[in-house]
């Protein structure tokens, strides 16, 4: 079994360039300090990103996601938007990469003189590193589906810890899937501390319910770009869509459910703790909903 992130190998990915603080080095040359921050403590902010059709999908969001998480934690990154931009150009020019590609954009505070968690004993350079590699989901993933466990981890609110973060610490979110893991299923649902339907471990989660779409007020789940696509989506075509609080059983006895992510776009669901969805896979809210995801790619590729 395997969760949303599943993917098929290539072979390419042994020889990609890997973006190195300004330099392009190969993957055994790919090296930070022990006394980094990210390494040390997970001080850090990072991004998804798909490259579809020659352009990266959704830069913008993107990049403001990036950029506000870093000011969140008082983290200069170092470099303006378009310098960020250049350096992913610079490294999809170079590993002659075009579609099918997910690259993963990491900040950190950089370098330490100790390995502690005070943010003062940083030297003032952070660490930047871009990975690029030909990725796309498992084919199977979608007429599988994916198997969801309900875990006791809640999702934490902002004053706590913001899950809108796009943090490198993702230590209560690992927790939620190792339970998931022990029970067999593929990812971990998880509630919010009030024991509403919040996200799962690394996705976004979607439920249809006589034609409604339902998903969580997006007040403890991640601040998802795929997740505000679909509610975009959904609003722009007429599809009935509530943001609210619901119950786990209102999801356990939905029509059909997906997830959403980066790297994957819409993933269906097949089972709820156990509970086995009613509908083929993938559901035909899904199936529509996935039809318009991928035309908005491509919209998005030919601006």
């Amino acid at each position: 079994m395997a969760g949303s992130q599943d993917f098929t190998a290539d072979p390419r990915n042994a020889t990609a360039r890997i973006w190195l603080n300004g330099e392009l080095v190969t993957r055994d040359a790919a090296k930070v300090s022990v006394f980094d921050a990210g390494f040390v403590v997970g001080d850090g902010v990072w991004e998804g990103l798909r490259l579809h059709r020659g352009r990266l999908m959704f830069l913008d969001a993107h990049l403001d996601r990036l950029y506000a998480g870093a000011a969140a934690i008082n983290l200069d990154i170092g470099r303006s938007r378009l310098s960020m931009v250049d350096a992913l150009d610079e490294l999809i020019e170079a590993n002659g990469m075009v579609d099918g590609v997910h690259l993963r954009l990491m900040v950190t505070r950089g370098e330490k003189t100790g390995a502690n968690q005070d943010p003062r004993n940083a030297l003032g350079k952070p660490t930047i590193v871009i990975l690029a590699e030909w990725k796309v989901p498992s084919p199977a993933v979608v007429t599988r589906g994916l198997s969801l466990f309900t875990s006791s981890i809640l999702c934490t609110p902002a004053h706590m810890f913001d899950m809108r973060l796009n943090s490198h610490s993702r230590l209560n979110l690992i927790l939620a899937l190792n339970e998931a893991i022990a029970a067999g299923a593929d990812e971990a649902l998880m509630l919010d501390p009030a024991g509403f339907v919040s996200s799962c471990n690394a996705t976004n989660f979607f439920w249809v319910r006589d034609g409604e779409v339902r998903t969580s007020t997006g007040e403890f789940c991640f601040n998802g770009v795929t997740r505000a696509n679909v509610i975009g989506l959904c609003r722009q075509h007429g599809i009935p869509i509530r943001l609210d609080s619901f119950s786990v059983e209102d999801a356990r006895d939905a029509d059909e459910a997906f997830v959403t992510g980066t790297f994957g776009g819409l993933t269906p669901v097949r089972e709820i703790d156990g509970r086995d969805l009613p509908l083929a896979l993938p559901g035909p809210m899904t199936a529509r909903l996935r039809a318009l995801y991928e035309a908005l790619k491509d919209a998005e590729a030919a601006r």
